[in-house]
């Protein structure tokens, strides 16, 4: 399967107190977004770092899906109240 024209716009999630996405729940929401997008979930998707709750922050990740592993970035694009909105591009080329 081929993630390297995946773009994801619009990813949504709903913070407590923090605003930040856990790696866990930005690692969750990642794997989701792109399945619906591409069709077929990755194998797995690894984030170093949680994503704060501003407009313009990024995190870089690690997408594997069979023997081919993609680097990709998610971005905060809107923070409405607890609700944070980012998207996601993968890499055009495999790691």
């Amino acid at each position: 399967m081929l993630f390297t024209l995946a773009a994801v716009t619009g990813c949504s999630f709903s913070l407590g107190s923090d605003l930040k996405v856990s790696t866990a729940e930005l690692e969750k929401q990642v794997s989701s977004s792109l399945e619906q997008t591409v069709g077929q979930k990755p194998d797995s998707v690894t984030c170093p770092d949680e994503l704060k709750g501003e407009v313009g922050a990024k995190v870089r990740c690690t997408l594997t899906s069979g023997t081919k592993t993609y680097g990709l970035t998610a971005t905060v694009t809107a923070v409405e109240g607890k609700d944070v909105k980012f998207d996601i591009k993968v890499d055009d080329q495999p790691q």
